[in-house]
Protein backbone atom coordinates (compact mmCIF):
# COMPACT_ATOMS: atom_id res chain seq x y z
CA UNK A 1 0.00 0.00 0.00
CA UNK A 2 1.52 3.42 -1.07
CA UNK A 3 2.22 6.17 1.10
CA UNK A 4 -0.38 9.51 0.96
CA UNK A 5 1.99 12.42 0.38
CA UNK A 6 3.10 14.70 2.97
CA UNK A 7 0.19 16.99 3.78
CA UNK A 8 2.49 20.37 4.02
CA UNK A 9 5.42 20.89 2.55
CA UNK A 10 8.22 22.69 4.85
CA UNK A 11 8.65 26.26 4.18
CA UNK A 12 12.19 27.40 4.11
CA UNK A 13 15.57 25.92 3.63
CA UNK A 14 15.43 22.47 4.70
CA UNK A 15 17.96 20.87 7.09
CA UNK A 16 20.51 19.31 4.43
CA UNK A 17 20.17 22.59 2.67
CA UNK A 18 21.56 24.58 5.96
CA UNK A 19 24.07 21.66 6.87
CA UNK A 20 25.28 22.40 2.79
CA UNK A 21 25.84 26.07 2.89
CA UNK A 22 27.72 25.74 6.05
CA UNK A 23 29.91 22.95 4.92
CA UNK A 24 30.43 25.36 1.47
CA UNK A 25 31.05 28.68 3.78
CA UNK A 26 33.51 26.42 6.00
CA UNK A 27 35.59 25.08 2.90
CA UNK A 28 35.43 28.59 1.32
CA UNK A 29 36.73 30.16 4.57
CA UNK A 30 39.37 27.33 4.65
CA UNK A 31 40.58 28.84 1.22
CA UNK A 32 40.64 32.02 2.15
CA UNK A 33 44.46 33.94 2.66
CA UNK A 34 46.19 33.56 6.07
CA UNK A 35 47.67 35.93 8.62
CA UNK A 36 50.84 36.54 6.90
CA UNK A 37 49.00 37.16 3.09
CA UNK A 38 49.71 40.68 2.49
CA UNK A 39 48.51 43.91 3.48
CA UNK A 40 45.88 43.48 5.84
CA UNK A 41 47.56 42.21 8.53
CA UNK A 42 47.34 40.88 12.20
CA UNK A 43 45.78 44.58 12.89
CA UNK A 44 42.99 44.15 10.43
CA UNK A 45 42.07 40.64 12.19
CA UNK A 46 42.13 42.10 15.55
CA UNK A 47 39.31 44.72 14.29
CA UNK A 48 37.39 42.54 12.57
CA UNK A 49 37.54 40.21 15.93
CA UNK A 50 37.00 43.10 18.19
CA UNK A 51 33.76 43.68 15.63
CA UNK A 52 32.12 40.46 15.58
CA UNK A 53 32.34 40.09 19.25
CA UNK A 54 30.78 43.47 19.17
CA UNK A 55 27.73 42.45 17.10
CA UNK A 56 27.27 38.89 19.47
CA UNK A 57 26.97 41.28 22.25
CA UNK A 58 24.65 43.58 20.72
CA UNK A 59 23.03 40.55 19.58
CA UNK A 60 22.69 38.84 23.28
CA UNK A 61 21.05 42.57 23.99
CA UNK A 62 18.58 41.94 21.56
CA UNK A 63 17.71 38.40 23.25
CA UNK A 64 17.97 39.62 26.80
CA UNK A 65 15.16 42.43 25.61
CA UNK A 66 12.79 40.02 24.09
CA UNK A 67 13.12 37.50 26.80
CA UNK A 68 12.37 40.77 29.17
CA UNK A 69 9.77 41.72 27.49
CA UNK A 70 8.36 38.18 26.58
CA UNK A 71 8.95 36.02 29.54
CA UNK A 72 6.88 33.03 28.04
CA UNK A 73 9.08 32.69 25.44
CA UNK A 74 12.01 31.91 27.71
CA UNK A 75 12.29 27.98 27.35
CA UNK A 76 12.16 28.61 23.07
CA UNK A 77 14.56 30.95 23.65
CA UNK A 78 17.18 30.26 25.80
CA UNK A 79 19.02 27.56 24.25
CA UNK A 80 19.62 30.59 21.04
CA UNK A 81 20.86 32.74 23.26
CA UNK A 82 22.99 30.56 25.09
CA UNK A 83 24.89 30.00 21.98
CA UNK A 84 25.02 33.38 21.09
CA UNK A 85 26.81 33.92 24.34
CA UNK A 86 29.23 31.57 23.39
CA UNK A 87 29.83 32.73 20.00
CA UNK A 88 30.77 36.33 21.57
CA UNK A 89 33.20 34.62 24.00
CA UNK A 90 34.74 32.74 21.22
CA UNK A 91 35.32 35.76 19.71
CA UNK A 92 36.84 37.81 22.87
CA UNK A 93 38.60 34.69 23.27
CA UNK A 94 42.48 35.51 24.13
CA UNK A 95 42.01 39.59 23.50
CA UNK A 96 41.10 41.97 26.15
CA UNK A 97 38.52 44.08 25.01
CA UNK A 98 39.47 47.48 24.85
CA UNK A 99 36.97 50.02 26.92
CA UNK A 100 35.35 51.27 23.37
CA UNK A 101 34.29 47.96 21.85
CA UNK A 102 33.43 46.22 25.11
CA UNK A 103 29.81 47.58 25.55
CA UNK A 104 27.84 47.90 22.52
CA UNK A 105 27.42 51.58 21.30
CA UNK A 106 23.67 51.27 19.98
CA UNK A 107 20.93 50.22 21.68
CA UNK A 108 18.09 46.94 20.89
CA UNK A 109 15.49 48.28 18.62
CA UNK A 110 12.20 48.64 20.77
CA UNK A 111 10.86 45.08 21.43
CA UNK A 112 7.35 44.55 19.62
CA UNK A 113 4.49 44.08 22.02
CA UNK A 114 3.37 40.65 19.93
CA UNK A 115 5.18 37.92 20.93
CA UNK A 116 4.98 36.91 17.25
CA UNK A 117 6.54 40.07 16.35
CA UNK A 118 9.24 40.23 18.82
CA UNK A 119 10.57 36.46 17.90
CA UNK A 120 10.14 38.07 13.62
CA UNK A 121 12.70 40.83 14.77
CA UNK A 122 15.00 38.71 16.25
CA UNK A 123 15.09 36.67 13.18
CA UNK A 124 15.82 39.61 10.73
CA UNK A 125 18.58 40.74 13.29
CA UNK A 126 20.10 37.00 13.45
CA UNK A 127 20.08 36.67 9.31
CA UNK A 128 21.32 40.33 8.88
CA UNK A 129 24.08 39.53 11.16
CA UNK A 130 24.53 36.12 9.18
CA UNK A 131 24.73 37.59 6.35
CA UNK A 132 27.04 40.64 7.20
CA UNK A 133 29.34 38.14 8.74
CA UNK A 134 29.22 35.52 5.79
CA UNK A 135 30.55 38.89 3.29
CA UNK A 136 33.73 39.42 5.50
CA UNK A 137 35.00 36.06 5.20
CA UNK A 138 37.17 36.53 2.50
CA UNK A 139 38.59 39.89 4.17
CA UNK A 140 39.84 37.95 7.47
CA UNK A 141 43.05 35.66 7.87
CA UNK A 142 42.46 31.88 7.83
CA UNK A 143 41.36 31.00 11.30
CA UNK A 144 39.09 33.79 12.15
CA UNK A 145 37.28 33.05 8.51
CA UNK A 146 36.79 29.73 9.82
CA UNK A 147 35.10 31.02 12.80
CA UNK A 148 33.52 33.37 11.50
CA UNK A 149 31.57 31.03 8.94
CA UNK A 150 30.47 28.40 11.89
CA UNK A 151 28.80 31.55 13.32
CA UNK A 152 27.40 32.42 10.32
CA UNK A 153 26.42 29.56 9.36
CA UNK A 154 24.68 28.81 13.22
CA UNK A 155 23.12 32.22 12.79
CA UNK A 156 21.06 31.16 9.68
CA UNK A 157 19.64 28.11 11.38
CA UNK A 158 19.07 30.47 14.23
CA UNK A 159 17.24 32.43 12.01
CA UNK A 160 15.26 29.99 10.51
CA UNK A 161 14.52 28.55 13.72
CA UNK A 162 13.15 31.81 15.00
CA UNK A 163 10.82 32.24 11.74
CA UNK A 164 9.22 29.11 12.41
CA UNK A 165 8.48 29.90 16.35
CA UNK A 166 7.10 33.14 14.60
CA UNK A 167 4.66 31.33 12.53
Amino acid sequence: MPYPPPSRTPSGPRRRTLLASAAGAALLAGCSAGADSGDDGPSAGARARARAARDSRGLLARYDAVLAAHPALTDRLRPLRAQVAAHAAAFEDGTKPSPAVSKSSAAPAPVPAAEKDAVAQLAAAERALADRRAKELLQVPGELARLLASVAAAGAAHAYLLTEVAK
